[in-house]
């Protein structure tokens, strides 16, 4: 019997141990890991100062509750504080979910009775509770769970005409990706950025940007927005912040966050001392490697020779958060099946779309180890190519 509920399929492969951008299965297997557990560990798995962070706070304090102080709280919201360029306040929470929770609770209370409509893109992906499930805009997975919390209102992605026409009196906040993540690895436009932000501004709407896949160097910015020069008014997330310790958190404008009063909002565990010292260890490392400028070169090498190989059309994404498209009818297949024939061969990337490979590999990967990952990439490719042409042959 499994015990565990059916919300995933049955797992093609257990593993139980990782090194850097390496994994290891209960059969003693290695594989290269292009996916860091959904653009988790970005500093690769088991970082030594991670490691080392989490087994010094174990020995000393795990959890007081928020009632009460910790050491790590005040720092890591500084931290966080500077890289998205000052003035703003932090809450921490325990995944993106949650941070977007946050978020849209701000925007509620920013807004007042009334005025509480959250308008987010097409395609996005906001979390899994079921405000941040409303938040998505992917109405597919909306059906099992209505009648599901009202507020949400959702509209073209990359479209200015059809976010403008959105807007009226009852929206508080417009909620977006600035790289489309699980919609594709979509990334919006600069123009489209700079026009919602002069149309948040002229309404007084919050500009909202959900950074949980994007955020912390994988798109080669601390922020995938601050390549646009766009300043939103909140930011969450999650991640990559503990490089496997969950944590999220919601940054908001210090004159944002202020609306927020004591009891409007809280939770038993976020920022809690274990996930905030892992979490300091990452951004320290983080800091200190440089990685919004280790992703944007790592991505260029990366997009440069994914696009030569046959059987890939395109290539889109920013950074090291990347989409391989594929020519699915050369191929004989879709992504699905590629990405299984991967996983086969050693390599860990997934599908998220049924035409294109989703790569989210560790920040700190080696020129070796891209190169090793581009051969795979073609042989795998190559091998469906034959196949198709072979079964054409035989029919």
């Amino acid at each position: 019997m499994n015990h565990l509920m059916n919300t995933y399929r049955p797992p093609a492969v257990t593993f139980v141990r990782g090194r850097g951008s390496l994994l290891w299965d209960d059969q003693g297997r290695e594989y290269l890991d292009l996916l860091s557990g959904l653009a988790v560990t970005s500093l690769g798995h088991s970082h030594p100062r991670v490691a080392q962070a989490l087994a010094a706070q174990s020995q000393k304090l795990l959890h007081v509750s928020n009632l009460f102080g910790n050491e790590h709280n005040e720092p890591l919201a500084a931290t966080i504080d500077s890289l998205l360029g000052g003035g703003g306040k932090v809450f921490f929470a325990n995944s993106g979910a949650e941070s977007n929770e946050c978020a849209i609770k701000l925007a509620r209370r920013f807004g007042g009775r009334g005025r509480h409509v959250v308008v987010s893109a097409y395609g996005s992906f906001h979390g899994r509770t079921l405000a941040t499930l409303h938040a998505t805009g992917q109405p597919e997975k909306h059906e099992a769970f209505q009648p599901l919390p009202e507020g949400f209102r959702h509209v073209a992605f990359n479209d200015i005409e059809a976010l403008e026409s959105s807007l009226d009196e009852t929206v508080a906040a417009v909620l977006l990706e600035v790289v489309q993540g699980e919609g594709g690895v979509n990334p919006l436009s600069e123009t489209y950025l700079r026009a919602v932000r002069e149309m948040c501004d002229d309404r007084g709407i919050l500009l909202m940007f959900d950074e949980v896949q994007t955020g912390l160097g994988r798109c080669g910015e601390w922020f995938a927005h601050q390549a646009s020069g766009v300043s939103p008014d909140v930011v969450t997330m999650a991640k990559a912040l503990g490089n496997g310790v969950p944590i999220g958190a919601c940054w908001a404008r210090a004159e944002v966050a202020d609306v927020f009063e004591p009891g409007d909002h809280a939770t038993t565990f976020g920022g809690q001392p274990l996930a905030a010292a892992a979490a300091r260890a990452v951004l320290e490392v983080m800091i200190e490697e440089d990685v919004p400028s280790r992703a944007h070169a790592a991505g260029s090498k990366f997009t440069a020779e994914l696009s030569q190989i046959p059987g890939v059309v395109g290539v889109r994404g920013a950074g090291l958060l990347i989409a391989v498209e594929l020519d699915t009818d050369a191929l004989g297949c879709g992504a699905a099946e590629i990405a299984v024939e991967l996983l086969e061969g050693g390599v860990v990337v997934n599908a998220v779309s049924p035409t294109a490979l989703r790569l989210a590999p560790s920040l700190l990967i080696t020129d070796a180890e891209i190169d090793r990952a581009v051969q795979a990439i073609s042989e795998a490719l190559a091998v469906k190519a034959s196949t198709k042409t072979q079964n054409g042959a035989d029919s």
